[in-house]
């Protein structure tokens, strides 16, 4: 009995292979679809979560770009959400220069009418800078160079501290490496003792003891003999 040739079907594998491609374009075309309707219409914020963060209808997160604001429950991130409430809450606001981030929200330029809130948030000193390409990146950098040197917010001595003023008795400076995230504590007699400052909205913070400074995940600095 003679066997029966099998083919490979290339007009089904053709069919299936263009179904395929046609998923992910329907996406794209509605995730551009969507950024086109945000930049350009607007789309009213629903809640606040923080500082440089809003959920608008859709229940979308929206995170500030080129903004990175306290967390809740460091210092002044209460203020910096109280802030972008403020000025969002309730309100249209337009999207530009969206994109998407690993977690799934869009990072953009938020607009009230023709107030750009990125550039409110870091002229309060309520947020710190993080450069990328942008057409407002100048301006947006130079809002936080004046917050800084105006010490302005997270920069005033209420977050941004060389001495403790509200404890004497707790000296050790919790200081957190920005190269690596490592957490060090530094002792008085420590060489950099002087220089090292103290940046509650990113964590840092004092202690009383190296016992108090070990329990919050601290080690003593490697400059310390």
């Amino acid at each position: 009995m003679r066997k029966r040739k099998v083919g490979f079907n290339w007009p089904k594998w053709l069919g299936l292979g263009a179904g395929l491609l046609l998923v992910p374009s329907i996406f794209l075309n509605i995730f551009f679809f969507q950024k086109k309707v945000i930049s350009e219409q607007g789309i009213k914020v629903v809640s606040i979560l923080d500082g440089d963060t809003l959920v608008i209808e859709g229940t979308q997160r929206v995170k500030l770009i080129m903004v990175d604001s306290p967390e809740i429950d460091l210092c002044l991130g209460e203020e910096a959400k109280e802030k972008l409430e403020s000025l969002v809450e309730g309100k249209d606001v337009i999207l530009k220069e969206p994109i998407v981030d690993n977690f799934g929200r869009i990072m953009a330029l938020v607009y009230v009418d023709d107030l750009l809130v990125n550039q409110e948030i870091l002229s309060a000193g309520l947020g710190r800078f993080e450069g990328r390409e942008s057409q407002v990146r100048e301006k947006l950098e130079l809002a936080y160079k004046n917050a800084r040197e105006g010490e302005k917010g997270i920069f005033s001595p209420i977050c941004h501290q060389v001495e403790n003023f509200d404890n004497s008795d707790c000296l050790i400076k919790g200081n957190i490496d920005k190269a690596d995230g490592k957490r060090y504590y530094h002792l008085p007699e420590c060489p950099q003792y002087s220089q090292t400052i103290v940046e509650k909205d990113l964590g840092e913070d004092w202690f009383c003891s190296e016992r108090e400074a070990k329990k919050a995940g601290f080690v003593k600095s490697k400059t310390c003999s």
